[in-house]
């Protein structure tokens, strides 16, 4: 959610990357960013944050009451 954070805020210059997190995204959502030579930038091609859930991936994880 920092790619579209950062493109709202014209003074945004640095954003703290956690390969561990990176990770995760991978994991569990289609359209996770990468970063390409430093940048991020969003994919324009793809609605809202750009993130789709990957919801067979995810069920695992899902918490039962």
């Amino acid at each position: 959610m920092h790619v579209a954070l950062s493109c709202a805020t014209p003074a945004m210059r640095h954003v703290e990357w956690f390969s561990d997190h990176a990770r995760i995204e991978e994991m569990l959502f289609e359209g996770s960013p990468r970063p390409d030579k430093g940048v991020l930038a969003p994919d324009l091609a793809r609605p809202g944050l750009g993130l789709t859930l990957k919801r067979p991936d995810a069920e695992k994880f899902r918490a039962r009451v």
